[in-house]
């Protein structure tokens, strides 16, 4: 700042020899700026370059900017203005206000008129300065100016406006220009599905697919059917996207690996398994490569079906068909193998990044982390992990804090724990809602109420409020303590705040109502839980049930069972012990016996001490029928 004051100031220098500007004729102006030799370098007449700029005006441009300096060197230099030139002039390495004058300047020309080259060359100059405001008028300028438009030219501008997030503008300009300044082509409408795609206006993508279709001269292509099956499984649409891919196939078109690959991780997610291999199959047949990207979702698909084997094989083939992995697709494996305890297999896979070439990142460390706890391993081998990925450069994320303090509190080391999350907040990482639950939630099984609470708030402060889920895990705790006021307010205050109750929430309260004997209070909120949309899940049931068979009696207990059989929601193991034990409790042992049969029927095994409770009870019956007044 201090060097551009003083130059300004030199520049402005009252002394006379200094503020005169001295006199000099054009040809003396253009002179300054000869070059030497020049004559000596001209090109030959049929030399295509014959007519790029005079370095000299270029100079002059640079040094004066645009005025009416660089105006006389137009004409001493004769260069005539026409389209050429202005382009030209456009490419030139000046700075953007010059050109924006330049363009102005060269429009008020008599005969002489911008036409789509001149405007795009404009336009790509503003978009790469970011200067979206003057790019838009320029746009619209060019619009109300030019009577046709050629297709490539509109598919730039669209693309130039969704890169600068101008969605809506884009559509304007399509809709202005479509059908009567421009005929417009297969790649026009895929630029617009694409910048729509990019903003997540997956709705409007189907709209502009119609339009397509209805078009009579545009018919979609790879891009075009690629971009709509991803919105559609966005939308969650899968069938559509489905019916999509078989209609392409059945309009003579080959799909893609991206494709491909869509549609594999559509029939995972519906379960298909078979259907998702058989598509892998097809897609080989046909000579479509597998990419990295379906190894990953395949990889990634077999294994939440739980082929954990298969999952580590398909990674085995793929190193020998040549596939190299990327980091994505190990840490998906790392997760899938430590999820079932095969932590030698996810430790001999971080060894073999090293000779792949493949950089671990913070995922990978997690993902690591993630297993050891899994797979119940040394709490010394998580900290020895945390201490290496910051010794290897990687920064650990917030994620890796909630992990390290999930995995101390399950194994009762809260004050590890709450040693961490106080170094999170001194490297800066805002408050992890994660994080919290796991700790309050360890505090309420130690009976550290006031210290959950105290973290509670905490979280409250530094967020403003908090999540569903921790709501849940403090409404659960205070209504295991007795303290149902208390979990009754925090639930009304989460609604009048917005954080809408979830089915943990419900769960939450209704647990600790039933804790209370209020058995009735506790079937109103499941009611009011389903007139809110909100879905009870088998523990929902499992509460009310437990409920009912503590302080119902057995009949009413048997009779939610039974509903519970013919509903969408059919009852598990721990109903049926629920019942088994509110049976043996009224001495209805017949009952007990049918009950038990019945669960063994349908795969469930009966608890161990109901079960003892119910053969103690029965030996009872018998002693007391065997006494000499009962015979």
């Amino acid at each position: 700042m201090i060097v551009g004051s003083t130059l300004f100031k030199r520049s402005i220098s009252t002394l006379p020899f200094l503020s005169e500007r001295i006199k000099q004729t054009e040809n003396e102006i253009v002179g300054m700026f000869k070059l030497p030799s020049v004559s000596d370098r001209k090109p030959p007449r049929n030399d295509p370059s014959v007519r790029i700029l005079d370095e000299r005006f270029i100079r002059i441009l640079k040094i004066f900017k645009w005025g009416s300096d660089a105006e006389k060197a137009l004409e001493v230099l004769k260069l005539r203005v026409d389209h050429r030139l202005v382009r030209e002039v456009l490419k030139i390495d000046v700075d953007v206000s010059v050109k924006i004058q330049f363009f102005k300047w060269a429009s008020k020309r008599r005969n002489f008129k911008h036409d789509s080259t001149t405007y795009m060359a404009l336009i790509r100059c503003l978009d790469k300065a970011g200067l979206v405001g003057e790019m838009w008028r320029t746009i619209q300028d060019m619009v109300r100016s030019l009577s046709s438009f050629d297709s490539a030219e509109l598919s730039e501008i669209i693309r130039i406006l969704g890169k600068a997030k101008m969605v809506n503008k884009a559509l304007s300009v399509f809709y202005q220009v479509k059908g009567r300044k421009c005929k417009t082509t297969t790649n026009t409408y895929n630029s617009m599905v694409l910048v729509l795609m990019q903003e997540g206006h997956h709705e409007k993508v189907h709209e502009i697919y119609n339009e397509m279709c209805n078009e009579g001269n545009c018919f979609p292509d790879t891009v075009t059917y690629n971009a709509l099956i991803v919105a559609f499984k966005k939308l969650g649409r899968d069938d559509f996207a489905i019916r999509l891919f078989d209609e392409m196939k059945g309009n003579g078109l080959q799909p893609t690996a991206k494709i491909y690959t869509n549609l594999l991780a559509i029939y995972f997610k519906l379960g298909k398994v078979e259907k998702a291999l058989r598509l892998v199959k097809e897609m080989k047949e046909k000579g479509c490569s597998p990419t990295v990207f379906t190894y990953t979702e395949l990889i990634k698909g077999i294994g939440r079906a739980g082929k954990v084997e298969e999952a580590y094989i398909i990674y085995k083939n793929l190193l020998k068909e040549g596939c190299k992995p990327d980091v994505v697709l190990i840490n998906n494996l790392i997760n899938i193998l430590g999820k079932v305890g095969r932590l030698e297999d996810v430790l001999k896979l971080f060894e073999e990044m090293e000779s792949l070439q493949i950089v671990p990142n913070v995922v990978t460390y997690n993902s690591i982390i993630k297993a050891l706890f899994e797979c119940k391993a040394p709490i010394s081998e998580a900290s020895l992990w945390f201490e290496k990925m910051k010794a290897d450069g990687v920064v650990p994320s917030s994620f890796t804090y909630s992990i390290l303090i999930d995995g101390f509190c399950k194994r009762n080391r809260v004050e590890r724990a709450l040693l961490l999350l106080e170094e999170m907040d001194e490297k800066g990482f805002p408050p992890c809602p994660a994080a919290y639950c796991s700790l309050i939630d360890s505090l309420g099984k130690a009976n550290r109420y006031e210290a959950a609470n105290e973290l509670f708030q905490e979280l409250k402060e530094n967020c403003g409020r908090s999540s569903a889920r921790v709501y849940a895990v403090m409404i659960k705790h205070f209504g295991k303590c007795g303290r149902l006021n208390e979990a009754v307010d925090l639930f009304n205050e989460m609604k009048s705040l917005g954080c809408n109750p979830d089915v943990y929430a419900y769960n939450a309260l209704m647990s600790g109502m039933v804790r209370a004997s209020m058995i009735d209070e506790a079937h109103s909120l499941m009611r009011t839980m389903e007139e809110n949309g909100c879905v009870p899940d088998i523990n929902s049931h499992n509460i009310i049930l437990n409920g009912l068979s503590r302080t119902g009696g057995p009949k009413r207990a048997m009779e939610m069972l039974t509903r519970m059989k013919h509903s969408k929601i059919k009852p598990d193991s721990v109903s049926y012990n629920t019942v088994l034990g509110c049976l043996s409790r009224a001495g209805m042992f017949e009952d007990a016996a049918k009950l038990m049969k019945e669960m063994t029927s349908n795969g469930f095994e009966y608890d161990a001490i109901t079960y003892s409770s119910i053969l103690e009870a029965v030996g009872k019956v018998d002693e007391v029928r065997r006494e000499p007044g009962m015979l």
